[in-house]
């Protein structure tokens, strides 16, 4: 900074004027000179440095569980985009599902001198979560936490269930099955598990059933395959990471993609038109739930103190040959 004052023959406080918030205090002559030193020079300001003296670093943290899930990563993207919109930058740990990494990872961030915290979490640190709090707004991302009053972005799940099962008994399909990721506390896997028993439970036309994936899958849809029906089966995959699994599974016991069975998935993603006649699916709006998640937070930061609010998205069926209509419906 000294160097870039003596160079354009003005002040070290008015270079700092310059690339802080008090540019306007300067003469545009002044400012022309300290802008053309800075270029000749190639003086980049310590943004950390200048943070840290004003106590902001614009540093926004986001916590993942999962950093190879697909959707963690389109919702990541989305956050970070609208954080460079509004000029922040975006810290990303990855828990990798396991709760001591999560617990490393919240004090880590917490060190970063973060201002605010964008949490995909396991759900297993309320405390930590609390402790956070204190200090700086939270908001969640498409998994709650029991006891945990929070903004909260995500996915509305009953509503998803249900449109995939209207869907399903709309083509003609009477038996479904859902397959999930292992429920690990998860609440919006849970909450998809019980959404689609309560809708199973007031369908006359629909029996359901729930299959956790894991290395028994193929068996499992075997036997699914081999039961006694009174019409078409479909498979529901409550994620892309299920759907994958899902497509794996059929294609070694040797199932005809999509003759012998109906396929809907959650999520939408870029494989799925590949495969087969292509997979039908239920969009998440990612780019939309990472972007109001990071608009929640600046609201926070900007003082907002009103009440917690859920923000739930609705998802976008996507209609490809995996349910096509069938048995004459």
């Amino acid at each position: 900074m000294l160097d870039v004052a003596e160079h354009a023959g003005v002040s070290k406080a008015s270079v700092s004027r310059f690339i802080g918030d008090d540019r306007a205090l300067l003469s545009d002559a002044i400012a022309l000179r300290i802008e053309q030193s800075i270029a000749e020079l190639g003086y980049r300001p310590n943004q950390m440095a200048r943070g840290l003296k004003r106590g902001r670093t614009r540093l926004i943290g986001m916590l993942v569980a999962d950093i190879r899930n697909p959707y963690s990563i389109a919702v990541m993207h989305g956050v970070e985009t609208a954080c460079r919109q509004h000029g922040y930058s975006l810290v990303v740990c990855n828990t990798d599902r396991d709760d001591e990494q999560e617990r490393q990872h919240l004090a880590l961030l917490r060190s970063y001198n973060i201002e605010g915290l964008i949490v995909n979490t396991l759900g297993h640190h309320r405390d930590e979560l609390h402790e956070l709090q204190r200090e700086m707004p939270l908001v969640l991302v498409d998994r709650k936490v029991d006891g945990f009053d929070s903004d909260m972005v995500g996915l509305n799940n009953p509503q998803a269930v249900q449109m995939a099962l209207d869907h399903l008994q709309h083509q003609g399909f009477r038996n479904v099955l859902l397959v999930t990721e292992p429920f690990d506390g998860t609440s919006s896997r849970i909450e998809r598990v019980n959404s689609f028993h309560r809708h199973i439970a007031e369908r006359g036309h629909l029996t359901g059933a729930v299959q956790e994936t894991g290395d028994s899958l193929a068996a499992s849809l075997q036997t699914f395959l081999n039961s006694p029906s009174a019409g078409p089966k479909a498979l529901f995959c409550a994620n892309g990471v299920a759907a994958l699994a899902c497509t794996r599974a059929l294609r070694d016991i040797g199932c005809r993609l999509f003759e012998d069975v109906g396929l809907i998935a959650l999520d939408d993603l870029d494989w799925y038109p590949l495969v087969g006649s292509g997979i039908t699916a239920l969009a998440q709006p990612t780019a939309e739930i990472g972007a109001q998640a990071f608009e929640c937070l600046l609201r926070r930061l900007r003082g907002d103190d009103t009440a917690a609010r859920l923000l739930d998205f609705a998802p976008v069926l996507i209609e490809r040959g995996s349910t096509r209509k069938v048995g004459g419906a």
